[in-house]
């Protein structure tokens, strides 16, 4: 077994997991620009009409 802080691997893992993320999206973001906004803006409009 590890003597590594589990809590602090999970986080360093999350952190680099999302940064990919973001980069992922970004680069579709260029690929793709016109079927992502509209992905956008479906999004805004299911975000508006549902109620928490």
């Amino acid at each position: 077994m590890r003597s590594t802080d589990p809590e602090g691997e999970r986080r360093r893992r999350r952190a680099q997991f999302l940064r990919d993320l973001v980069e992922a999206r970004e680069l579709r973001d260029r690929v793709q620009p016109r079927r992502v906004k509209v992905a956008r803006l479906r999004h805004a409009m299911r975000m508006r009409t549902f109620r928490w």
